[in-house]
């Protein structure tokens, strides 16, 4: 049986909480269950690459971002996407450990690979 990679780009953070939880809990689910993850953080998710970010995040009812972003990078991979880091002043040293920085092209890659599956939230 083939696994498909599934692939999410989160384009929200604390503008539209809800939107932003969904990403992250349907990404660290699937990390869980085994599934190959690509995680994209791109508009205000950006934010979430830096330390300690994830733990201003809150959410009535919903998983902490810190544990569902160190559930997604124990198992699978977070990019932050090139553009948005260089409108947000990121660099490669600003980032939490295992995150990185690519752009288009990579995010291109990646979903249009075989058996790949993408979300955008």
């Amino acid at each position: 049986m083939m696994t498909r990679t599934l692939v999410v780009k989160v384009t929200a953070g604390t503008d539209a909480p809800e939107r932003c939880s969904q990403a992250f809990t349907v990404a660290a689910t699937a990390a869980a269950a085994g599934v190959p993850v690509s995680l994209w953080l791109t508009g205000e998710s950006a934010w979430f690459a830096l330390p300690g970010r994830a733990a201003e995040f809150t959410l009535p009812h919903a998983a902490p971002l810190p544990d569902l972003l160190a559930a997604i990078l124990a198992a699978g991979s977070v990019t932050l996407c090139t553009q948005c880091a260089a409108r947000r002043d990121i660099t490669p040293a600003d980032v939490i450990a295992g995150v990185r920085i690519a752009g288009a092209a990579v995010f291109v890659e990646e979903i249009t690979a075989e058996n790949a599956q993408a979300l955008v939230y």
